[in-house]
């Protein structure tokens, strides 16, 4: 059973910066994809990046462009989320999210809770203004 553990949350200033990381364990090396959601107090569950492990390629919301980064360690099994410039509207629970099954509409379909199987139990991210 494959299961992710979250780190790298806290809190910080706007304009400040974190790194987070999930490391993925337990029949992780069947992995496709891992993406990053968050879910802010009273609000639904949103994508925000996620990587094709094998092929590296990377997606990420519109809404963090140009100040998020998702990367990953292959051999490790773990991504990251680089946040810098982060702003109050960034204050959320981060998850942690990966599935193991290899579909070409996943690129369409990568901001989707559904998409994903297994999901870690998630690290706060507080930011002040």
């Amino acid at each position: 059973q494959v299961q992710l553990v979250e780190s790298g949350g806290g809190s910080v200033q706007a304009g400040g910066s974190l790194k987070l990381s999930c490391r993925a364990s337990g029949g992780s090396a069947t992995l496709q994809y891992m993406a990053w959601f968050r879910q802010g107090a009273q609000k639904e569950r949103e994508a925000v990046a996620a990587i094709f492990r094998r092929g590296g390629t990377a997606w990420s919301v519109d809404s963090v462009k140009g100040r998020f980064t998702i990367s990953q360690d292959f051999a490790k099994n773990t991504i990251f989320l680089q946040m810098d410039q982060l702003e109050a509207e960034d204050t959320s629970k981060y998850y942690c999210a990966a599935d193991d099954r290899l579909r070409t509409e996943h690129a369409l379909k990568w901001s989707l809770v559904s998409e994903y199987k297994y999901w870690g139990q998630g690290t706060q991210v507080t930011v002040s203004s």
